[in-house]
């Protein structure tokens, strides 16, 4: 039973995932916020490339979930007796927490900062971007948000739920879409918001670094309403990395790179 439920988890992920990323391109083909990131840089294959691996881990961890409690002491007080809706929001504000502070800690510290910056060096904003990340801060990301729920218990369907979930949001942060949200963006983190922490300028982009929800923003200190100036082409990206490579190999390797001293945006960011 436990095998044929890791099969069904992972079979749902992979259709979220497959929907979701059908929508996002469709809607960005009929509302797109900037025509210009529609076409692609040179970039696709190696978006494909990044997402494949970082969501086949997810997939796998899903998967190894059982067996990892199996072998992991934990407390056992998960509460399964609350509706399976309840258990996911839950865990979704836990997994939240966790995964923000990782993300505001990979703009202050420059070893966390050296993988995240290969999430940052894209020039364009359309649905891939989300999972366009360095597997080494996936994972760090991944375990910021997971290691308590795993602690508590967490059951293979609610943390494939989950999954799926982060896949669809990472989608709609990052989207090329001209959506528009109402009073839900002062609550939840959406493409207008998120726009801006991707900005190229330091501080200007040290902004809302939560995954779904602002609130941890808001106790950071580091929310930023949405609207303001526009976000356009030629703002994005690493402005003092016009070197950053560009292939899928070379940004594994890069974090890696022994350099004499630290970039501009690494060393404001830790003074």
């Amino acid at each position: 039973m436990v095998v044929m439920g890791s099969a069904l988890s992972r079979a749902g992920i992979l259709l979220v995932l497959a929907m979701a990323l059908g929508t996002s391109f469709v809607c960005e083909r009929i509302a797109p916020y900037e025509v210009r990131w529609n076409h692609g840089r040179s970039d696709r294959w190696r978006d494909t490339l990044h997402a494949f691996v970082n969501e086949s881990a997810i997939v796998a961890s899903i998967a190894a979930l059982p067996t990892i409690q199996a072998h992991v002491w934990h407390p056992k007080i998960w509460p399964a007796n609350l509706p399976f809706i309840v258990q996911v929001l839950g865990s979704l504000v836990v997994l939240d927490a966790g995964i923000t502070l990782v993300h505001y800690s990979s703009h202050r510290w420059n070893w966390l900062w050296r993988f995240h910056a290969v999430h940052h060096s894209v020039t364009r904003m359309y649905g891939f971007n989300g999972l366009m990340k360095h597997p080494v801060h996936q994972a760090t990301e991944t375990a910021g948000g997971m290691l308590p729920l795993l602690l508590l218990g967490i059951p293979p369907d609610v943390a494939a739920t989950i999954a799926g979930l982060v896949v669809v949001q990472l989608l709609v942060q990052h989207s090329n879409v001209a959506y528009r949200s109402g009073p839900v963006a002062h609550l939840w983190i959406v493409n207008t918001a998120h726009r801006r922490h991707h900005l190229n300028r330091v501080p200007e982009g040290d902004v809302n670094f939560g995954l779904f929800l602002t609130v941890w923003d808001r106790m950071l200190g580091t929310y930023v309403r949405p609207g303001g100036s526009p976000v356009s082409d030629g703002h994005l990206g690493l402005a003092d990395r016009a070197d950053f490579p560009t292939g899928y190999w070379a940004q594994l390797v890069e974090p890696f790179a022994i350099r004499v001293g630290l970039p501009e945006s690494m060393a404001q960011r830790n003074p």
